[in-house]
């Protein structure tokens, strides 16, 4: 599904680089997010971590094997700005600038709309 969305809340991405895991990749699980819980902190075998849904690994916490690929990529939006939104997963979207610059962006900053006639 792509659909054209409108930034009603700038968004800018943390200050880490993002990380990707693949679909047999060993990681460790820590602690959940507080703001979205269905997040969980996980480190890769080279030390990098980020937030990743927890659905896409086969335990809770500690060692686990991820069961899906996944990119922490955010994208840095700002008000009034329309993108492209690709998917969504727990709360947030992967979408495309008018730069072609792709990453997650929180639905909460976002408001769909209707038509997907005249973009880019």
């Amino acid at each position: 599904m792509m659909q054209r969305a409108r930034v009603i809340a700038a968004h800018r991405a943390p200050d880490r680089p993002p990380i990707r895991i693949a679909t047999g990749d060993p990681v460790t699980l820590g602690e959940r997010d507080s703001d979205w819980p269905n997040f969980v902190w996980t480190t890769l075998a080279q030390g990098l971590g980020g937030w990743i849904p927890a659905v896409l690994f086969d335990n809770e916490i500690g060692q686990a094997t991820a069961l899906g690929d996944y990119d922490t990529r955010e994208l840095a939006t700002d008000i009034g700005e329309i993108v492209r939104v690709h998917r969504e997963q727990e709360g947030w979207w992967w979408a495309e600038n008018a730069s072609g610059e792709t990453g997650w962006i929180p639905a909460r900053a976002i408001e769909l709309m209707e038509d997907d006639h005249d973009f880019l």
